[in-house]
């Protein structure tokens, strides 16, 4: 394929038409021969950062930039709808982890990786955030813990890292009772700090019956804290069984009652995963209720046992997005927080064979958590936002299977990441 490459002077205008006359400067770039998707090669036409058919006849553009895509596909850059980039040990010197056998193990062995690393979390932050760039990702939603052990200095960390990826990646934060809710004291009061002060956007939760034995106690304090502020809801749940279930019926109906349908969101959701043995009257009450209430799922793909079947459940109405979730930290080694290649995970969790099922398990980690987060899906047509990126390849089944480097990487029409690298 040919090489990527810049020119200017191409005119914007059809020979037919005169030059307009006002002087609004504009930001113009054609993309010359790339494959939306894997279609028949085409020109795409950026404007102020929206594609576009055509220039403004106000608008004072004497010459267009032009990038020559050499054939490439392009496609949409993608949403990490949960990751942990507060946690992460990406980048730095290898960690040994230790045994762990229960959600109670792994919540320490946090603790003892934070204090064990010398680089700030703002740095470690940042540096795997821009990883996600140069990969193709245009939005994260991180979970950061707060805790007595961290105080807010882990969302101090994120806030810095979010400040210097400005333009390049969106980056919603939610304050996240890894601890638990009520079985330390202060965590209520540290959340609550989080969101007055806006360090979070969103309050968390976890595992209400299992972790924090307090169901009803849990949720009252995170409904309420959500309820004075006017922000969104993410709670983990790890739980299988009625001790996943009776929550989840419970966040749903909260949900109903205070009108916050579309801003709660149940990470994991193991109850409902694609080998939690629930019968099938069990699955479909469940995801009416889901879909009734508005309440979104998140799903990471870590192995088929805990996978969600995610074309079912938005078969039914429910909005289900794709995430990274831990990235090298105390829980995994494994993690880079590429979406392409989660979306390959995935893939390989539901067993994808057919082109259909490959191009799902690709939508998914573009449009699940763009809609979660609140962004226009990105398809290319007049109007929508130019965040995509250019791959080589034949088809988006293919690339989705081999995971070609991102050679380039678009934001609102601007080149952020060439070649894996922060432009």
């Amino acid at each position: 394929m040919a090489p990527l490459w810049y020119t200017s002077g191409a005119t914007p205008f059809p020979a037919s038409e005169s030059r307009p006359t006002m002087h609004r400067p504009i930001n113009a770039t054609v993309y010359r021969d790339v494959r939306p998707m894997g279609a028949e090669a085409t020109d795409l036409l950026v404007v102020d950062g929206v594609f576009t058919d055509r220039v403004p006849r106000s608008a004072a553009a004497e010459v267009l930039q032009v990038v020559d895509g050499g054939g490439r596909i392009a496609l949409p850059t993608l949403v990490d709808a949960h990751i942990h980039a507060d946690k992460t040990a990406f980048g730095e010197p290898w960690y040994s982890r230790h045994p762990a056998a229960g959600l109670a193990e792994f919540v320490q062995g946090d603790v003892e990786l934070y204090q064990a690393q010398a680089t700030p979390v703002a740095v470690r932050a940042q540096r795997l955030l821009s990883h996600a760039v140069t990969q193709g990702t245009r939005a994260v939603r991180t979970h950061v813990d707060v805790a007595p052990a961290y105080g807010l200095d882990p969302l101090h960390g994120l806030a810095a890292a979010r400040e210097a990826l400005r333009g390049s990646l969106d980056v919603e934060i939610v304050a996240f009772p890894q601890h638990g809710v009520r079985r330390l004291p202060g965590v209520t009061e540290l959340l609550e700090e989080a969101v007055r002060t806006g360090l979070a956007d969103i309050i968390g939760g976890l595992d209400p019956a299992g972790f924090d034995d307090d169901q009803q106690g849990q949720l009252d304090a995170v409904f309420g804290i959500a309820e004075r502020y006017g922000v969104g809801i993410d709670i983990h749940m790890h739980d299988a069984g009625e001790e996943g279930m009776g929550p989840l019926r419970d966040i749903c109906a909260r949900t109903r009652a205070l009108g916050l349908g579309g801003r709660v969101t149940i990470s994991h959701a193991f109850c409902l995963s694609r080998l939690a043995g629930l019968t099938e009257k069990e699955f479909d009450e469940a995801t009416t209720q889901l879909a009734d209430a508005g309440v979104a799922l998140t799903t990471a793909a870590l192995g088929e046992a805990s996978v969600l079947p995610f074309r079912e459940l938005t078969a039914r109405g429910v909005l289900v997005a794709l995430g990274s979730d831990s990235v090298r930290d105390a829980w995994s080694p494994f993690g880079n927080a590429d979406m392409l290649h989660r979306a390959h995970l995935l893939g390989c969790c539901v067993e994808a064979r057919l082109d259909e099922d490959l191009d799902a398990c690709l939508a998914l980690a573009a449009h699940g958590g763009a809609a979660l987060l609140g962004l226009p899906a990105v398809d290319f047509t007049p109007g929508s936002p130019a965040d995509f990126m250019l791959v080589e390849g034949e088809c988006v089944p293919q690339v989705v299977v081999d995971l070609p480097p991102r050679d380039i990487v678009v934001r609102a029409g601007e080149i952020v990441a060439r070649a894996g690298r922060l432009v």
